[in-house]
């Protein structure tokens, strides 16, 4: 049974400057304002100690929930009437420090939000320290420290002088000129993406197999002639990091196959499982890294070495700089993340974004993590649109907006899930951020939605649904899946995500010297392209043909081939680094109005004649506008690839004086490695009647 949330606004994804009723329940993420309501019976404190805690347990009139450990929140529960009064209690208690009420958002009422007491502020780059400074002393807040990787961005903490939490401060910061981007930190439950319900299968069909029931032809990635190559090495570190995983299991036995554990859940180095229904984890790592060594099972990648990492079960700002911090200090190859927010809509924060860019920028010595995240299993679009229907107590309904966050971060590989018949799984997420498909069992949606406390199923499917479970390692003895040492009904995309893992480390074996991103193009380039030409059966759409570009909705770029991915690694001879970077910059300064309520914009041009590749890259954007919450900018390349650099969500500023470059926008990455030669575009969009404004200049700065 879950919490009644208060009520809500009536919009959703905003623009602009935030009403003052609204400023306390709109939150500011990703650059959209996203609509919440209080949770009616809950609220956070945090302790000024371990022991202090304990009292409030016993001092307060609240029933307690939980622990929220390295937020250092205690969750309580309590009757809606007393709620207000209780906080109030808590609040002038000497044992806490901050007191904060449970959200919900709008479009996914069912996922809790907790808010610590620390928020994000991107300045604009002509903010001097004093000016910060005085922001930082009118809302109450002390510097923790700068955000790496992006210009005049800080962490701020609430101090005694704070009269308001959070979002509250965000949302006022937000209608300042020197402000980019406020953010406050929340705190919502991490989600693994399958738990496995379907009957007894075949072990380790998805590797190598010859044929038999329920096996397509060619449905597996071909192993087997990978290993003649390569079948991994030690210098190669998978990092699977998820709930636990059972390090005493005869699978991850070996010299130098475990490096660097972490237990981020207890602080520790030893992330061992605490409870039967901790087993995702060991099932994710036996499919991406179990040792060959005669007993068992063995990985896609079965030589190369296994960084166990246990989180925190939670995703807020600093658990995943944490966690993709950790991976780059102990020198991980690849990041597996079988796992996503446990929400409908939830775009990365600046720091989260900034977490993911680095790990793929600087790991493995500058060469970049190899970042992979499984889908999703709700059957929905990783950042889309569906119209829904039929969900229990019309949980969701109408035009519903979905997005994944993480699946979309442009360093990531995105993989969705295809059966043991070569066709779409039918409960895994699809769109055009997938990067490829990987084998996994079939089962209708609805697991998505499962957590601890509660299970809020999507509409279910009532046609048979044909596919074969994958097997994996499971906890030691009775505990786990299933009894016994394996599980033979894993599945989802959180398998698919593990198998993708795995054969980018057999690619790193065979060719160390490549980037994360030559990895990820080498997957995508060498993938089987699967087709699947029938209908899904609960949404009725057909996605699973291929574009002009190769790439199709369900399967992204193809199913993974272990084979031809490391066989083009083997072949492909680095590229030799030049010894400097040469700037090629033009700027257009006719000054143009941008049209009023009309999607076709104003388009202004600047040629570069040099045909070097785009080693770095700059827009800097000087626009006035009445309400700049209309305007959308994009930048357009000579080959015709298409980033957006702004949406809509500057609210009522007037100025946009801006430089983009990849540290602060990462979609700009897509032009790097390309000719800068040709005429580059940058296109300004007015979507809303009334308020005008005028592109007055833009200049384009190219590193070759």
């Amino acid at each position: 049974m879950t919490s009644r949330p208060e009520s809500l606004p009536e919009d959703s994804h905003s623009t602009g400057s935030v009403p003052e009723r609204s400023v306390g329940v709109l939150l500011q993420r990703g650059g959209e304002e996203l609509a919440m309501a209080k949770v009616s019976d809950r609220f956070t404190v945090r302790p000024t100690s371990e022991a202090a805690g304990e009292a409030l347990v016993q001092a307060l009139s609240a029933e307690y929930e939980q622990t929220i450990p390295h937020a250092h929140l205690e969750e309580f529960k309590v009757a809606p009437k007393q709620r207000d009064q209780v906080m109030q209690a808590a609040r002038e208690s000497d044992s806490s420090v901050f007191v904060s009420h449970v959200y919900q958002l709008r479009n996914n009422p069912e996922t809790l939000i907790y808010l610590t007491d620390q928020l994000t502020i991107q300045f604009t780059e002509e903010t001097e320290e004093e000016a910060i400074a005085s922001v930082a002393a009118e809302f109450g807040l002390q510097t923790v420290k700068p955000v790496d990787g992006i210009p005049n961005t800080f962490v701020f903490q609430l101090t005694p002088n704070a009269t308001e939490n959070p979002v509250k401060i965000a949302n006022r910061l937000m209608g300042r000129p020197e402000i980019l981007i406020a953010e406050p930190e929340i705190v919502i439950p991490k989600e693994a993406h399958y738990r496995p319900k379907d009957p007894y299968y075949p072990k380790q069909w998805y590797l190598n197999h010859s044929g038999g029931s329920m096996l397509a032809a060619n449905s597996h990635i071909h192993a087997e002639k990978a290993w003649d190559i390569t079948r991994g090495n030690r210098s190669i570190v998978v990092a699977v990091a998820d709930d636990a995983i059972d390090l005493n299991h005869s699978d991850f036995q070996g010299t130098g196959k475990i490096v660097a554990p972490k237990d981020f859940k207890d602080n520790d180095f030893l992330p061992l499982p605490e409870i039967s229904e901790e087993s995702h984890g060991t099932a994710c790592a036996g499919i991406a890294v179990a040792e060959e060594n005669g007993v068992g099972i063995a990985g896609v990648a079965p030589g190369c070495a296994l960084m166990p990492i246990r989180t925190t079960g939670f995703l807020d700002d600093d658990t995943i700089e944490q966690l993709f911090d950790y991976c780059i200090a102990q020198n991980a190859s690849v990041i597996s993340c079988s796992w996503g927010p446990a929400a409908v809509y939830f775009p990365l924060s600046l720091r989260q974004r900034a977490a993911l860019t680095r790990a793929a920028t600087k790991g493995r010595q500058g060469k970049g993590c190899v970042i992979v995240f499984a889908a999703g299993n709700a059957n929905r679009p990783v950042s889309g649109t569906v119209y829904e229907r039929s969900w229990p107590n019309d949980l969701l309904k109408g035009p519903t907006n979905w997005l994944g966050g993480f699946t979309i971060h442009p360093d990531v590989i995105t993989v969705s899930a295809c059966t043991s018949l070569s066709k779409k799984s039918a409960y895994s997420n699809w769109g055009t951020n997938v990067s490829v498909c990987a084998p996994s069992n079939n089962a209708p949606p609805g697991m998505w939605f499962e957590r601890t406390g509660y299970i809020s199923t999507a509409p279910e499917l009532t046609v048979p649904l044909p596919g074969l479970g994958m097997f994996s390692a499971d906890l030691v003895g009775a505990l786990g899946y299933e009894s016994g040492d394996y599980v033979s009904t894993f599945g989802g995309t959180s398998s698919a995500c593990p198998v993708v893992a795995g054969v980018a480390a057999l690619v790193l074996s065979a060719n160390p010297d490549l980037t994360a991103q030559e990895v990820k193009r080498i997957l995508q380039e060498t993938a089987d392209k699967i087709v699947d030409r029938d209908a899904d059966p609960q949404l009725g759409m057909r996605l699973g043909t291929y574009d002009t570009n190769g790439h199709s909705q369900w399967f992204g770029y193809g199913k993974v081939n272990a084979f031809n991915a490391v066989q083009a690694a083997q072949q492909k001879t680095p590229q030799t680094p030049q010894s400097g970077i040469r700037r090629v910059s033009g700027r257009n300064d006719n000054r143009v109005a941008i049209p009023d309520d009309n999607p076709q914009g104003v388009t202004s041009t600047i040629q570069i004649n040099d045909s070097a590749a785009v080693r770095e890259i700059q827009v800097t954007v000087d626009i006035q506008h009445d309400f700049l919450g209309d305007i959308e900018v994009t930048l357009k390349a000579p080959n015709g690839q298409v980033v957006l650099l702004q949406n809509r969500t500057l609210g009522s500023l007037t100025q946009l004086q801006k430089t983009y470059s990849v540290e602060t926008t990462p979609a700009l990455k897509q032009f790097l490695n390309k000719s800068a030669a040709g005429v580059w575009q940058l296109q300004a969009i007015d979507y809303a009647p009334m308020d005008t404004g005028i592109l007055k200049s833009w200049e384009l700065t190219v590193g070759v």
